[in-house]
């Protein structure tokens, strides 16, 4: 299992990438059992009112969250690959630059360690 997470203006998001052998979880919408790799991470957009108040650099705003929506492939490069952007999109969505993103990829044990 991996971890690809995103760093940006003081706050992060973190989603997993589980690995052929490992079981992703189990719901509405998640990919066909045949894709070796899964990522499964949060959405986010921002809202006018309601949502949860964020902190970015110096701005506050409010954020909405989607429900998560698995997607599965047959490469490992691919997955990390759209995992990474995924995230780069998240923090876009709320107007930070992508290349203001820190991106990290971590094994499951490392993250346990840290």
């Amino acid at each position: 299992m991996l971890l690809v997470r995103g760093t940006a203006g003081g706050t992060g998001l973190t989603g997993t990438l589980y690995e052929p052998g490992e079981d992703p979880p189990s719901f509405k919408g998640a990919p066909d059992e045949g894709s070796p790799y899964v990522w499964v991470c949060d959405a986010f957009y921002e809202v006018e009112s309601g949502g949860q108040a964020q902190t970015i650099g110096d701005r506050e705003l409010r954020v909405a969250f989607e429900s998560p929506m698995p997607r599965g492939f047959e490469t490992r490069e691919a997955a990390i690959e759209a995992a990474k952007e995924h995230v780069r999109t998240q923090f876009a969505r709320l107007g930070v630059e992508a290349a203001d993103v820190e991106v990290t990829v971590l094994q499951q044990a490392e993250e346990a360690e840290a």
